[in-house]
């Protein structure tokens, strides 16, 4: 599941099996070239785990692994944006995947 948001990727899926354990969440962070050079790539991951770090433990499901991706807008919006943002796509991913759940209901089998 993926949600963007002006300042950020959020990617989450299911823990492998072999690597869940309990009340564990597992983050990774990413920053392309897209966002600048190394110094400004390394300044945007500093951001958004300092973000995960703020909305992860509220927010977070355990059993998944979480994938920050910065952008471009990652260095300069606002610490409180960014931490907003996040918790915004966190949110939605979840959402989404509870309607996935969903059983649907049986759709004109004519009987």
């Amino acid at each position: 599941m993926r949600k963007s948001v002006a300042s950020l990727t959020l990617e989450v899926c299911p823990t492998p099996q072999g690597q869940a354990r309990p009340a564990v969440l597992r983050v990774g962070v990413t920053a392309s070239r897209k966002v600048g050079g190394a110094v400004e790539r390394n300044r945007a991951k500093r951001r958004l785990r300092a973000a995960a770090r703020a909305v992860l433990p509220l927010s977070g499901v355990t059993g998944n692994d979480y994938v920050l991706v910065a952008r471009r807008d990652t260095l300069t919006k606002a610490f409180d944006g960014l931490v907003a943002d996040l918790a915004r796509a966190v949110r939605a991913v979840h959402a989404g995947a509870q309607e996935r759940r969903k059983p649907h209901p049986a759709s004109g089998d004519g009987t």
